[in-house]
């Protein structure tokens, strides 16, 4: 049966009730997405916006980051490897408050750029990156073309691309970094369309199981995946589009 519905989905065509449950699971993913992003807005700008929480993770002249703020610019990458070991462990609501603990944690790790960038362009690049996510997330999930032959060199490309964003810390290579923020517009752009598919996918593979606690911990997991695309585009578009105050 599974093989059965699984051929269907992927010939375009679905049972009804697989069709609207998706429509529902894939509501739950990007809801819980927008909830997420809201509680990283609402910190990052809590803290980036006010010099005197600022100054507890950076210094208020260089922007660097001190030892608590070199703390918090890897907890959002500790917190993912964390919750994909353990959400099998906790249960649907468990991994939901874990999902917006880990929002808050990135608005502490990109408040920063409160301080550097100016509100116009960082609300821009916001809008830009809104619609291109929107584009690439539409794409990915209507899309006929197979897209699951991307994810290892996704894969390989983001592994790449963290070790180099980590090497440059220590280089302050202008030229690496416009080369790393060209690259990872590219692979976060590729990302955004390929697990789009894969939450789907992944829900009409499922879907007939009646799993529901899976299903629910497969949307939060799925809203995390989208949520670290849109991040980072936007972390990585702000670099060409944000003007520095």
């Amino acid at each position: 049966m599974a093989d059965y519905h699984t051929a269907r989905a992927r010939a375009g065509a679905l049972p009804a009730e697989i069709d609207q449950g998706l429509r529902t699971h894939m509501n739950k993913v990007y809801a819980t997405m927008s909830v997420g992003m809201l509680v990283t807005a609402g910190v990052a700008w809590a803290v980036g916006s006010n010099p005197t929480l600022m100054a507890i993770f950076r210094d208020p002249q260089t922007m660097q980051p001190n030892i608590l703020g070199w703390v918090v610019m890897f907890a959002p990458l500790l917190m993912v490897f964390a919750f994909g070991a353990v959400i099998n462990k906790l249960s649907a609501a468990a991994a939901q408050l874990f999902f917006y603990a880990f929002a808050a944690v990135m608005g502490l790790s990109i408040s920063w750029i409160f301080a550097v960038f100016t509100g116009v362009s960082i609300a821009q690049t916001f809008l830009i990156t809104a619609i291109a996510f929107a584009g690439l997330s539409l794409w990915g999930y209507t899309t006929k073309k197979d897209l699951s032959g991307w994810g290892t060199f996704l894969m390989m490309g983001l592994i790449g691309l963290i070790v180099a964003s980590i090497v440059n810390i220590f280089l302050a290579s202008s030229a690496v970094a416009f080369a790393i923020s060209v690259i990872g517009v590219l692979i976060f752009a590729a990302l955004t369309a390929y697990d789009t598919q894969s939450i789907k996918q992944e829900y009409i593979d499922h879907a007939q199981y009646g799993d529901q606690e899976w299903l629910d911990k497969s949307a939060i997991m799925g809203a995390l995946r989208l949520y670290l695309d849109f991040i980072n585009l936007f972390m990585f578009l702000l670099q060409f589009l944000g003007n520095r105050e």
